[in-house]
């Protein structure tokens, strides 16, 4: 992983939590300058996960050969066991505490839908979400995968065309006659395709090193961002996100080496998951003892920091390699059985 990416990765989840944190703490009224813009352009952070995503899974898998199922398994063991243990913590939240959380609601289907990443409508009224709300980027994710498992049935080359046909066809055809659900109609989808683009140039070796330049890049992309709203989601914030990954490729060397941005970017996935548990919880007391938010809000900081931390080591590293192993032990073993 470039280590540009992993900052970038902490850098989004960050803006994703001051995003909740006013929407949680004050429904999205912002007072300030700051608050504002957390409050209309926080959202901004998934735009640039599912650009890095992209160019992740393009990066990753390039020069390698392995049946789609394998593939499958091994994002399945990545990133199912951390969101199902929050998404139950959740739920635990809503059924103990739901009274006294706003829009809170949940039902057995809606939630084993929300676990088996199939986009429903939440109880609580507010549109396609899963009992972890912020779950809905990974109803996407885990399509991303499904539909780019396809590419290891075609030769390489053919890949990118492959991934960027089954998008289109979902989205604009199956999504709009009613086959699949108008979850996937959202133009966000195709951010993942200027991520594979990205990683295209990258292979190349098109992207040229530098800072100045790469600087001046983002400091634009982040005034579009500021100046746009997301009525054009993939135009207004996707494209800006876009150039801002390829900026921080660009500036790779300038990261490199850094041990603390490695750790942060480690974590980022389980900042994203953790956050709206500890902001409830936050919020809560703030609302119970009477507590200035914003004090509240530096208490979560850490806090989400450290739970991070923990889930990124125990979850997302120890028990992926032990279930990794196992897995790839039984397949190997299975394999060797038929071709004996």
């Amino acid at each position: 992983m470039l280590i540009s990416l992993q900052a970038l990765r902490a850098l989004a989840a960050w803006i994703v939590v001051c995003h909740h944190f006013m929407q949680i703490f004050f429904d999205f009224h912002a007072s300030g300058p700051v608050g504002q813009f957390f409050t209309d352009r926080g959202a901004v952070g998934v735009d640039i996960f599912f650009v890095i995503s992209g160019l992740v899974i393009y990066l990753s898998t390039q020069g390698k050969q392995m049946p789609a199922g394998r593939f499958l398994l091994n994002r399945i063991i990545r990133i199912v066991p951390a969101y199902w243990l929050y998404t139950a913590l959740m739920g635990l939240m809503l059924v103990s505490l739901g009274q006294w959380l706003p829009h809170a609601a949940i039902d057995l289907p809606h939630f084993v839908l929300s676990l088996l990443f199939i986009p429903s409508e939440n109880p609580g009224g507010y549109g396609l979400y899963p009992t972890l709300n912020v779950g809905w980027t990974l109803n996407y994710e885990m399509f991303f995968y499904l539909l780019f498992s396809l590419v290891f049935t075609v030769p390489q080359r053919f890949r990118p065309l492959i991934v960027a046909a089954a998008l289109v066809a979902v989205s604009e055809v199956l999504g709009r006659y009613g086959v699949v659900s108008r979850f996937y109609q959202n133009n966000i989808i195709y951010e993942f395709l200027l991520g594979i683009g990205i990683g295209m140039l990258y292979r190349r070796g098109w992207i040229a090193q530098g800072l100045w330049l790469p600087l001046a890049v983002v400091i634009v992309s982040v005034l579009l961002i500021y100046h746009l709203d997301s009525s054009d989601r993939l135009l207004h914030w996707g494209l800006p996100s876009a150039l801002i990954v390829l900026a921080c490729v660009a500036m790779e060397p300038h990261f490199r080496g850094s041990r603390v941005l490695k750790t942060l970017g480690d974590c980022s996935y389980s900042v994203y998951l953790v956050h709206v548990l500890v902001l409830y919880g936050g919020w809560l007391a703030s609302v119970h003892w009477h507590l200035n938010p914003y004090w509240v809000f530096a208490f979560c900081i850490p806090t989400i920091a450290l739970v991070s931390w923990a889930s990124y080591v125990w979850i997302e590293k120890r028990l992926y390699q032990r279930v990794k192993q196992w897995t790839d032990a039984r397949l190997d073993s299975s394999a060797v059985a038929h071709t004996g």
